[in-house]
């Protein structure tokens, strides 16, 4: 068995022992099957994309962790694929066309929508240099999506 198909059984396993959801670590990860980082990245990368019916959520440093979350039906899947299609900065015009578009075919409910709605105005974004806005609301977006979703 390659190096890969034995992290991926490992991260399998963690998934199943944890209701579909699994937080590691990389840098524990690659040390348990003495590779580098790397090898881990890209397992993650190529076996654990929501296309294969999962999400992952990283954050690198000290107490960096990578979150990986099985999706568990189309509806869901849509929803990560759309969020993650909307790219590293949304206008608030666009978030409201993607949401408007999500609540039309029942991918979020009234109330799901309404919220996502408010989070992604510049009221709501205020407080952040207008030259920023639109990257913080396409992370307050993603984050969001990937609340509603899991």
């Amino acid at each position: 068995m390659k190096m890969s198909d034995t992290i991926a059984a490992f991260i399998m396993d963690c998934l199943s022992d944890g209701g579909g959801v699994a937080e590691l670590q990389r840098r524990g990860l690659a040390e348990r099957f003495s590779c580098v980082p790397s090898q881990i990245n890209y397992v993650i990368e190529t076996r654990f994309t929501p296309e294969n019916g999962y999400l992952v959520e990283s954050r690198r440093g000290g107490g960096g962790y990578i979150r990986i979350a099985r999706v568990q039906d189309d509806k869901q899947r849509m929803l990560l694929e759309a969020a993650r299609a909307a790219g590293g900065q949304l206008t608030q015009n666009e978030a409201a066309r993607l949401i408007r578009s999500f609540l039309s075919i029942g991918l979020l409910t009234t109330r799901e929508g309404k919220l996502l709605m408010g989070a992604c105005t510049d009221g709501a974004l205020s407080e952040i240099p207008a030259e920023h806005r639109d990257r913080i609301r396409a992370a307050v977006f993603r984050c969001a999506i990937l609340g509603i979703t899991t």
